[in-house]
């Protein structure tokens, strides 16, 4: 029989050990699984507000674009006499414009299969990979994929307006003499110069699928900023480089199109509730009580 003296000793050796053991379990077993985080989303709600905007900004370009777009520039970079006024950031920026029509044209082509294809298909390919990597729910993709989309359609609505209001004529429209203006393919366009939208959609496609995933607690977040970013920016150059943009209108749709990426997801979808552990089989879930001073212990097996 241990001698009385002892036992007060052994009996805090086993508090300590209950305490602290469970306590570096669930601190080992949050190292390895996500902390995934429920959004506020609504299904109505967000369908109906991304439809009309989506209809809105696709209707302004597909049907009343003729109407709405400027005839002529409101923004011309030139002074009543006719002197070239253009600022000297945008007149450098003009360095990386293709110098044949055909390296123009390359440009082109490819702003439009990367802006409107590539990158939309890949930033919602790596949200779906980010999230069934941290086993988040398929519904999880669905919202994040709304949420994404109804960003891009947002930034592009107020981009839209933004270039009917502003009216700055294009790089390529500028050099050319007044008598050929409007012979271009495409008249309605000359003036829609400010600010790009292209550059736009990319960074609020890339913005906002990372703000989701940094909401929701995926893994490897890393991976949209690292691969999307860049990519985003490409679009932004090609732009220049088809003589379409100028460096301003490039830099302003990247900022802007990045504002309402983070916007969106953060005033209109941010988390809902405490966090919760992605808890599987058999885990140990800790939950503090009594001001930490205590320990509650409950598991699935």
């Amino acid at each position: 029989m241990l001698p009385a003296v002892r036992l007060p000793y052994r009996a805090f050796a086993i508090a300590v050990l209950l305490t602290v053991v469970p306590f570096s379990a669930a601190a080992q077993g949050g190292s390895d699984e996500p902390r995934l985080h429920e959004l506020r989303f609504d299904w109505t709600r967000d369908g109906v507000i991304t439809g009309a905007a989506g209809v809105l900004w696709i209707s302004s370009e597909t049907l009343f674009k003729d109407n709405l777009a400027p005839a002529q520039c409101r923004w011309c970079d030139r002074a009543p006499d006719g002197t070239d006024r253009l600022n000297r950031l945008d007149r450098w920026g003009r360095g990386i414009v293709g110098s044949t029509p055909s390296a123009r044209k390359r440009a082109h082509n490819w702003s439009n299969i990367i802006g409107f294809g590539a990158l939309p298909a890949g930033v919602l390919g790596i949200q779906y990979a980010m999230g069934h990597g941290s086993g988040a729910p398929t519904r999880y993709f669905a919202q994040d994929a709304t949420i994404i989309v109804q960003s891009a359609v947002f930034a592009s609505l107020a981009n839209q307006t933004v270039k009917f209001i502003a009216g700055r004529e294009r790089p390529f429209v500028h050099v050319l003499p007044e008598d050929q203006k409007g012979l271009t393919d495409h008249p309605s366009d000359n003036n829609l110069s400010f600010y790009s939208g292209h550059t736009n959609l990319a960074f609020s496609l890339v913005v906002s699928a990372g703000t989701v995933a940094a909401l929701r607690g995926y893994k490897h977040q890393a991976w949209i900023w690292a691969v999307g970013l860049p990519v985003a920016t490409s679009v932004g150059l090609l732009r220049m480089g088809a003589d379409k943009h100028y460096l301003t209108d490039v830099a302003t749709g990247a900022l802007l199109g990045s504002a309402v990426g983070v916007a969106v997801p953060l005033l209109l979808h941010g988390r809902k509730g405490e966090a919760t552990p992605n808890i599987q089989s058999g885990q140990v879930q800790m939950a503090p009580v009594a001001s930490a001073r205590m320990v509650g212990i409950s598991g699935t097996f």
